[in-house]
């Protein structure tokens, strides 16, 4: 991988300006640069052909964005699923896009080192930089992301705010618009930033009449927290605290308190406290609400029993309890989950 200084893209920018040179030449307006490399991923190449394509403007009466796929290196590249492309355009259309989408690759933690001169100069000139699921790291490679909001795929969130701890990484959103940078959560939320796009770009009647042309939501409830799996740290059976957990998920429909665990497990709950935190790396509290939330969600997912007493057989007591919790872990309210996790019981 070609690593280059966190600061690369500032340091050129300001270059540039010092030397007295023009930012480049007028974006055109409408241009979108959908750039590719070997290992692109089929379903994003597709979502951005499919939203900037041409084929809209009749249907929408409006002068429609003009895509063109570029590739950063003459000659076909292959995708993610084996077969191969060969770009019809290069560096020029990426040089003159209003727009320069990037895709995730299978690769997408190695970044050619011809791909971040293309996002730096990209950005130098003024475009609009927008990152498709795990494409945000050949943005943060770039610089561009440092001091920045930025998303990507729930399961590479950690890694990227690893490898660029400059860059504020949210896990729990569909989309980050900072702008000029715009990045996406994984796969089906390149859907999402894209529609979000057409919404800036041409307002929300014709984003909301090209969403139903897609069969998908103009704008969907919460964000990609309620996808995100969490599971709790295992215990096994020689654990000082396998019983009492055992014992908390069979009765977590029951007032349940922090004393009472510390009593099953014959500690002052100040010791249980600091015990249980050593073994699990989380507290007991924090356990329980992410227990109690666990089954919300299972409930909600496989019956249709009303919020009150799902919020009752979870340990909630309340449905006002009950969103108050779910919200905070989960970014969405208890009906929107409901609603989008519908389609999964009915499978």
């Amino acid at each position: 991988m070609h690593n280059y200084p966190a600061n690369l893209g500032h340091a050129r920018r300001a270059a540039g300006s010092a030397s007295g040179h023009a930012a480049g030449p007028r974006c055109d307006a409408h241009g979108v640069a959908i750039v590719i490399y070997d290992g692109v991923t089929a379903f994003e190449l597709g979502v951005a052909c499919d939203i900037f394509g041409s084929e809209w403007a009749a249907m929408f009466g409006v002068p429609w964005y003009r895509s063109f796929v570029c590739g950063i290196t003459p000659g076909p590249v292959t995708t993610d699923s084996g077969f191969q492309i060969l770009p019809a355009h290069g560096l020029e259309r990426i040089r003159s896009a209003r727009t320069v989408i990037v895709l995730p690759t299978v690769s997408f933690k190695q970044v050619p080192a011809e791909m971040l001169d293309v996002l730096l100069q990209a950005h130098d000139r003024g475009s609009r930089i927008v990152s498709l699921c795990t494409g945000a790291f050949a943005l943060a490679d770039a610089g561009l992301l440092d001091g920045r909001r930025a998303t990507t795929h729930w399961t590479e969130c950690g890694d990227l705010a690893r490898r660029h701890p400059k860059v504020t990484v949210d896990p729990g959103v569909l989309f980050v618009d900072e702008g000029d940078i715009l990045t996406s959560a994984g796969s089906a939320a390149s859907i999402d930033l894209c529609l979000h796009l057409v919404r800036q770009d041409y307002g929300t009647e014709i984003a909301t009449r090209l969403a139903r042309q897609l069969v998908v939501p103009p704008q969907r409830d919460g964000g990609q927290a309620q996808y995100i799996d969490v599971p709790m740290p295992e215990l096994d059976s020689s654990s000082l605290f396998a019983g009492t957990v055992r014992w908390l998920q069979e009765h977590l429909d029951e007032p349940i308190t922090v004393e009472d665990l510390a009593a099953r497990a014959a500690m002052s709950p100040r010791t249980f406290a600091r015990r249980f935190l050593a073994s699990t790396g989380t507290t007991p509290y924090q356990w329980l609400v992410h227990q109690r939330v666990q089954l919300a969600q299972r409930l909600l997912e496989t019956s249709d029993l009303p919020i009150d007493t799902v919020a009752e057989k979870s340990g909630f007591s309340t449905a006002a309890n009950l969103r108050k919790h779910f919200s905070r872990a989960v970014h969405t309210s208890p009906h929107a989950y409901r609603r989008t996790f519908q389609d999964r019981r009915a499978s």
